[in-house]
């Protein structure tokens, strides 16, 4: 098996879910496939949505013969989920955690600087259930 080009494991399944997260309407496999673009095969993107239906995080549903998947759930908590993994894979890739979080907070608009900070102190201080 060549690693030539290899994903790391679970990273295509994340950039299937990240796209049909952000697309407007359900896709097929040949939209989902021209959406990622590079050197894919119609079946590699096939078999993926395949299993990301039977692991549930997909909707599929038949239109004639081909198949359209869509994001089970809320598609806008998805697509914040894919985000927040992106920025948490980037910030665990940098040596300088605390340079990398001091110039992100200090490139927020003061409105998303009080959200964060709201945030925090929502973590550092939970409400009882």
């Amino acid at each position: 098996m060549s690693t030539t080009g290899a994903r790391p494991r679970g990273a295509l399944e994340r950039q299937v879910l990240a796209c049909l997260a952000v697309a407007d309407h359900p896709l097929t496999v040949a939209e989902v496939l021209a959406d990622l673009g590079g050197d894919l095969a119609y079946t590699t993107v096939m078999t993926t949505l395949t299993r990301l239906h039977s692991k549930g995080a997909l909707v599929r549903e038949q239109i004639g013969r081909a198949y359209t998947y869509t994001v089970a759930g809320d598609a806008q908590a998805m697509g914040s989920s894919v985000t927040a993994q992106r920025m948490r894979r980037l910030l665990e890739a940098g040596d300088d955690r605390a340079g990398v979080l001091t110039r992100f907070v200090a490139g927020l608009q003061p409105e998303d600087e009080q959200l964060l900070a709201a945030l925090l102190a929502a973590t550092e201080h939970p409400e009882p259930r």
